[in-house]
């Protein structure tokens, strides 16, 4: 497509969006009956939170309105697949699918468990696993991913969706960051990695290994190819994809930082370097900030996109998507270009070129709870215990372990949470409280650096309905008056209302006539490098035994 047809698509798109679905989903005074109607008349799913296809061959951004942070991806036949850091939570590495980069739905995840095991027994907030990179080579899928405090750790699968082998230490260290390997045509192997400051003491370059090429031994001491202290106005240079292109080698970095920073892409005949740079992405006029860390990926027709972040605080890193070609100059640039090579996020495009249509969809947040195990999106915030949550005959049973940190969710290993689906949305559920120990409880949350819940408490006087919240290394209180559950109903369905910028509104249904407000507005904050967690609880007293909370089920639809 020539420059100024693409430039007539974006427009023709951004007029669409500015008058009708995707300005009231972005934050425009549209409401949700409008919002609702627009869907159905247009053939699009009504009951999801965020949707990135509009329906008529172009598409909306973020393609992935969640904390999906610091995406890498790879094609591998007609299927694209993409994995994101996790940190503290479990399991890691999400695995997602899709056959046209818009429509995308969440197929495994390649971690387990965090090591090592008792330390991440209790939530390590920001600590675990960083940016990941995913490539496919020799019949096989390869993650290479970072622990900023244990070293850079490999691991492999034949089918995306698993079995993954176990982390293979490939770097031992600290200050190690996100990796990403290349396998040359010459069959030798290299990996490139950042570093992260608070652990190595230094940042701002990218240094280079050659590596055996199973991905087990690192073959030399490595060297820095690119020192960004030596560039002038770079900081924080990280986050480096290494990738090969008609004969030069080319590394893809964002720096600046998450909030403000940008793109920059780097080439050099030999893959030591030097290496020569360009800002290939950047903010400029849109409301898009720091447009970067992300992957380049191609469609089997050769359309060249890119997928990257941006960083929303309290709903996390959301992924873009950016159409991207080869100027005549040999550089690339992505979005729309200004002209001089510096490309800026579009808004709405066209969807990428692949042939068989995709089924419109998004990753999951709902669960009915009908199946053996959870769904996929569904994450602790520390290694799990089996015990902890048992879908059976459609509901969950969600235990009540007993922790000395009951008062504080923050410390609790065992909240089922998932990502904030949409800037929008309401999540309701409905669950009842098993519990002959004072002090037992559970509930649906909204957990970050402060949190705020709603549900049952066993209290001496009986079972109550509870509205508690807790400010940033503040300890709980009462946002609402204890209310008893009337005589011979257990059951309460519970719902949080999410607005714009994470406003929460919490309401209940205590017996059966409809919810009612409780409390007043709670404005969810981020986490730890990570965005606000919507999910349900159960803990008890230490000493206790036994207790358990029933869930009957748990949606989330647009507000």
């Amino acid at each position: 497509m020539g420059e100024q047809s693409r430039r007539r698509v974006l427009q023709a798109g951004v007029g669409a969006v500015a008058g009708s679905v995707a300005l009231g989903r972005l934050g425009g005074t549209a409401g949700a009956a409008e919002r609702a109607a627009a869907a159905s008349a247009d053939g699009r799913p009504t009951g999801l939170p965020w949707v990135a296809d509009l329906g008529d061959g172009r598409y909306q951004n973020p393609v992935l309105n969640a904390d999906w942070s610091d995406p890498d991806a790879v094609r591998v036949g007609p299927y694209f697949y993409l994995t994101a850091s996790t940190f503290n939570r479990i399991p890691g590495l999400p695995i997602l699918r899709s056959r046209d980069l818009v429509n995308w739905t969440i197929i495994g995840h390649a971690l387990t468990e965090l090591e090592p095991r008792d330390v991440f027994s209790v939530p390590q907030h920001g600590n675990g696993v960083w940016a990941p990179a995913i490539r496919h080579h020799a019949g096989r899928f390869w993650i290479f991913y970072p622990d900023p405090d244990y070293g850079i750790f490999v691991t492999t699968a034949v089918d995306p969706s698993g079995p993954w082998t176990k982390p293979h230490a490939l770097k031992p260290g600290k200050g190690f960051i996100d990796p990403c390997p290349l396998w040359d045509t010459d069959g030798r192997a290299y990996l490139i990695h950042a570093y992260a400051k608070s652990r190595a003491g230094i940042n701002n370059r990218l240094t280079l290994h050659e590596i055996s090429p199973d991905g087990r031994v690192l073959l030399d001491d490595g060297r820095i190819v690119v020192n960004g202290d030596e560039i002038p106005g770079y900081t924080t240079l990280e986050g480096p994809k290494l990738y090969k292109r008609d004969g030069w080698y080319w590394i893809f970095a964002p720096v600046g930082g998450v909030t403000g920073g940008w793109q920059s892409a780097f080439r050099s005949r030999s893959i030591f370097g030097p290496y020569e740079n360009r800002i290939v992405l950047a903010q400029g006029d849109t409301p898009i900030n720091g447009p970067h860390q992300g992957a380049w990926v191609a469609t089997e027709r050769g359309e060249d996109w890119f997928l990257h972040f941006q960083d929303r605080g309290v709903y996390g890193r959301v992924v873009h998507l950016q159409p991207m070609r080869w100027r005549d100059d040999g550089w690339p640039v992505m979005g729309e270009d200004d002209g001089s090579g510096r490309g800026k996020p579009v808004l709405v495009y066209r969807k990428p070129a692949v042939g068989r249509p995709s089924k419109i969809t998004a990753p999951a947040s709902g669960d009915e709870f009908t199946g053996h195990r959870l769904g996929e999106q569904w994450t602790w915030q520390a290694n799990s215990d089996p015990s902890w949550a048992s879908p059976r005959g459609g509901r969950l049973r969600l235990t009540c372990p007993p922790s000395a940190d009951t008062a504080d969710l923050r410390l609790l290993p065992n909240v089922l949470g998932q990502r904030f689906p949409a800037e929008s949305f309401v999540a309701t559920t409905s669950l009842t409280l098993h519990a002959g120990s004072t002090g037992a409880r559970s509930g649906l949350v909204v957990l970050g650096y402060g949190y705020a819940w709603i549900g049952l408490q066993r209290l001496d006087s009986g079972l109550a309905l509870v509205h508690r919240t807790a400010a940033q290394d503040k300890a709980e209180v009462d946002a609402a008056t204890p209310i008893p559950m009337p005589r011979g109903r257990s059951w309460v369905r519970l719902r949080v209302e999410v607005g714009s910028g994470g406003v929460c509104r919490f309401a209940a249904d205590v017996d059966g006539r409809g919810f009612q407000p409780v409390g007043g507005p709670f404005t969810a904050s981020q986490g730890k490098w990570i965005g606000a967690t919507l999910g349900l609880f159960g803990t008890a007293p230490a000493g206790a035994h036994g207790d358990a909370a029933e869930v009957d089920w748990f949606r989330v639809g647009p507000a």
